[in-house]
């Protein structure tokens, strides 16, 4: 009975429009989408570097990218906390407890997903794409873009896969964002706080939230998918 009273309560927070819910919905959005947008387009450069690339340390790289790729968000946390404390060498920028520094912290933890998936995608397209674009006197920043679009699906699962993993996490957000009301408070550290305050009402409805964009990303990659198999 109270998982259904409390679920009752979680649906009318989100249906009356509660400003205090959607504002922190709005935070986790905004954050989350400017972190992918910015990072987006260097990562996507390294990883079609690394995959058509050859040079010294490159397998390092990789080997680095991959192991980035399961890094613990509040290790990262707790290293950007470091360098932006006031005792850390950026602290004379004031970041620390901010949106920009939640920011910041989710382009680092998308960074090796966006590289990752890239990579993989551009090794994954057949070699006559890259190599015909280029007998064909394209240069290389045309030839880039030939290839990219070739792979656009596997690009697109890097992007939909990097927003699943910031706009989920907590523990980077908690340490650097403070979970400030109004400010820094995203979903996953609200219904983190709601749940040690024993209130559930809110938890449940961020959670509702975070599921149905989950589900949304996966439809659109699903939808996307399949009207690029479509014959035109």
């Amino acid at each position: 009975m109270e998982l259904i009273e409390t679920t009752r309560q979680a649906l009318r927070l989100l249906f009356a429009g509660d400003a205090e819910l959607w504002r922190i919905v709005w935070v986790s959005l905004k954050i989350s989408v400017g972190a992918l947008l910015l990072m987006s387009p260097v990562a996507i450069a390294v990883g079609y570097l690394l995959a058509t690339q050859r040079f010294p340390g490159r397998r390092i790289i990789v080997v680095v990218t991959q192991a980035l790729f399961a890094f613990p968000t509040v290790v990262v946390g707790l290293l950007l906390y470091m360098l932006l404390s006031r005792q850390g060498p950026l602290g004379s920028l004031h970041l620390l407890f901010t949106q920009t520094a939640m920011m910041i912290g989710q382009m680092l933890i998308a960074a090796p997903i966006l590289v990752a998936f890239t990579l993989s995608a551009v090794q994954g397209a057949d070699a006559r794409v890259r190599e015909t674009a280029i007998v064909l006197g394209a240069g290389r920043w045309r030839t880039a873009l030939t290839v990219l679009t070739e792979v656009r699906f596997g690009v697109m699962a890097a992007l939909f896969n990097g927003f699943g993993r910031v706009i989920s996490e907590v523990g980077c957000a908690l340490m650097v964002g403070g979970n400030i009301a109004g400010m820094t408070r995203n979903m996953p550290t609200a219904i983190a706080l709601e749940t040690t305050k024993g209130e559930f009402a809110q938890g449940v409805a961020l959670g509702i939230v975070l599921m149905v964009l989950a589900l949304g990303v996966n439809f659109a990659m699903s939808w996307a998918q399949g009207a690029g198999a479509q014959p035109q």
